[in-house]
């Protein structure tokens, strides 16, 4: 694989835009693949690297990570306290409104329920003339995600219960919807993209904000579907 872009470097933290499809690091669950994140970025820079938070594997955007051991327990302590703020650009199936706040607990795998929150907010809607199922016309949404809890795919699983699911999620998505967009155009990827992170620096004390442009795939698809790629990008860094 390419190196990978970085978006934000000093002495003590870096940041990569990652690209759709890539593990952050080794998983027993996922023996299809030896490119990982961390290894990419330790053999590009030449020193080690800590992940401080983690991004699904279909998610793309701002991954951040510590250039030491020390660093990197500071950082996770800001995640673990909520005071990182996250954002995160999604394309989902139908007309969303133009703000929602989700508030609806998750289940873990070993049956705990826990609260979860998101903050929704539309960016773009957009029609065209993909007929799937008895419908002439499709619908789809350009939105901005806050979460403000970091629950296990927690704004896949959110989009889902408001019935405006991720485009290319599985298994929380649309099936057909899924399923239209690999037939007819080859994408497999999923539409949702990390675009900021915003946090006070573990050593300096300073306040950043990292952006993160759209990756190819996620670009492409705004401009098969008809947003103005340009507004939303400019929406994106205000």
């Amino acid at each position: 694989m390419d190196d990978l872009p970085i978006i934000f470097r000093d002495e003590f933290l870096i940041a990569v835009n990652k690209p759709h499809g890539l593990l952050v690091h080794r998983s027993s669950i996922a023996a299809d693949t030896d490119q990982f994140a961390v290894q990419i970025l330790r053999d590009q820079i030449g020193q080690h690297v800590y992940p401080v938070h983690r991004l699904d594997r279909k998610t793309s955007g701002v991954l951040l990570f510590a250039l030491s051991d020390e660093v990197n327990s500071l950082m996770q302590q800001q995640f673990q306290n909520g005071v990182v703020n996250k954002t995160y650009h999604a394309i989902v199936r139908g007309f969303t409104p133009d703000q929602l706040e989700i508030d609806y607990p998750l289940k873990k795998e070993n049956g705990t329920i826990q609260e979860a929150f998101t903050s929704m907010q539309t960016l773009l809607h957009s029609e065209v003339a993909f007929e799937i199922g008895k419908h002439p016309t499709s619908r789809y949404s350009l939105v901005e995600l806050k979460p403000t809890t970091g629950r296990m795919h927690q704004l896949r699983k959110h989009m889902a219960h408001i019935f405006h699911p991720i485009i290319g999620d599985r298994p929380y998505g649309c099936n057909k919807q899924n399923r239209y967009f690999k037939e007819q155009f080859g994408m497999m990827e999923m539409m949702l993209h990390g675009s900021g992170l915003s946090f006070t620096h573990p050593v300096l004390g300073s306040t950043h904000t990292l952006s993160a442009p759209y990756q190819d795939a996620f670009a492409g698809m705004l401009d098969l579907l008809g947003f103005d790629v340009e507004v939303s990008l400019n929406r994106m860094i205000q």
